[in-house]
């Protein structure tokens, strides 16, 4: 079995004004793994990165990080975790290169001019290491907070939505980048309003809401059990309603009458379509084309955020 780098036990939050933020969360994350964590604003990610990275205290349970008890070994459990936050806070009047030195420094780390030169050759930042930060983009800041977080060698690194506000380009750099460390063998802890961000990257995906997690599950096994697929029939003919005939079917007739869909489960052998079809033919109704697609990881989230999933 992979080994885990990241465990979190039995752990919930609630807040002194009483808001229960997470409601006893289990969560293993393996080495080396891209995990995505999906979920509503105020559903708990945030609070759940916070706490395995030791910076709010959990009112129960332990984090357990590469080895070290997030309370009780803090520093060394925040020696092992680089950080990006969704904030693009950074000292503007510092160069790029002594930004990510000083970084390196906090943790206690010595200078390591090489180690530095790679972190940012690695983000395309090499060429402005001598800029100051308040003269770059929105885009390059971002890769800059990315170089803070990896600049004392961190084996775990989490992202809080790191493509919020930037443009589609830079966020297919950003997933290359987030690729690259895990080849480096970096393990990436990413969360994301951005469905197609996990759709994309991630191995595995869960999904909290209202401080719980509610699924847990390998990206192809969660599109496999809980995607749907849709089969679209173009009709030769308008139709008013559905035949009568056909009532028990999960059919839904378009505003405009001439297209039929029919939702099936894909990963079921028997879909029903072939049954289906005779009975239009037996109706009379003709068909002039039919295609099906799959419902996306956008479709299941909202599903099982909604309580429609099991």
């Amino acid at each position: 079995m992979e080994s885990s780098i990241v465990s979190v036990r039995g752990v919930s939050k609630t807040y002194a004004g009483g808001l229960q933020a997470l409601k006893r969360v289990d969560l293993e994350i393996k080495r080396g793994e891209i995990f995505a964590l999906l979920g509503p604003n105020g559903a708990g990610k945030t609070t759940l990165i916070g706490v395995i990275c030791g910076l709010i205290t959990a009112s129960s349970g332990t984090v357990i990080a590469d080895g070290h008890d997030v309370v009780a070994d803090f520093r060394a459990a925040r020696m092992k975790i680089g950080l990006v936050p969704q904030e693009l806070s950074t000292d503007a009047f510092e160069t790029v290169a002594a930004t990510v030195t000083f970084s390196r420094g906090l943790f206690g780390k010595r200078k390591d001019a090489a180690h530095v030169e790679k972190v940012l050759r690695a983000l395309t930042l090499w060429d402005k290491r001598d800029a100051k930060i308040m003269t770059l983009s929105g885009g390059m800041k971002r890769r800059v907070l990315i170089a803070k977080a990896l600049s004392h060698e961190p084996t775990i690194l989490f992202l809080d939505e790191p493509t919020a506000g930037v443009d589609v380009e830079l966020r297919h750099d950003m997933w290359n980048i987030v690729r690259d460390l895990r080849a480096s063998g970096v393990t990436i802890i990413l969360t994301t309003h951005y469905i197609q961000e996990a759709e994309e990257m991630a191995d595995r995906i869960g999904v909290i809401n209202k401080g719980e997690l509610i699924v847990v599950e390998d990206k192809e096994v969660l599109m496999r059990r809980l995607g749907k697929r849709r089969l679209t029939l173009k009709l030769v003919k308008k139709l008013d309603a559905i035949p009568a005939a056909l009532d028990g079917r999960s059919l839904e007739l378009a505003p405009s009458g001439h297209e039929l869909s029919y939702t099936f489960d894909g990963a079921s052998e028997d879909t029903g379509i072939g049954a289906l079809l005779a009975e239009l033919g037996k109706a009379g109704v003709e068909i002039n084309d039919l295609h099906t697609d799959e419902s996306s990881l956008e479709d299941i989230f909202v599903g099982l955020v909604k309580g429609e999933q099991a």
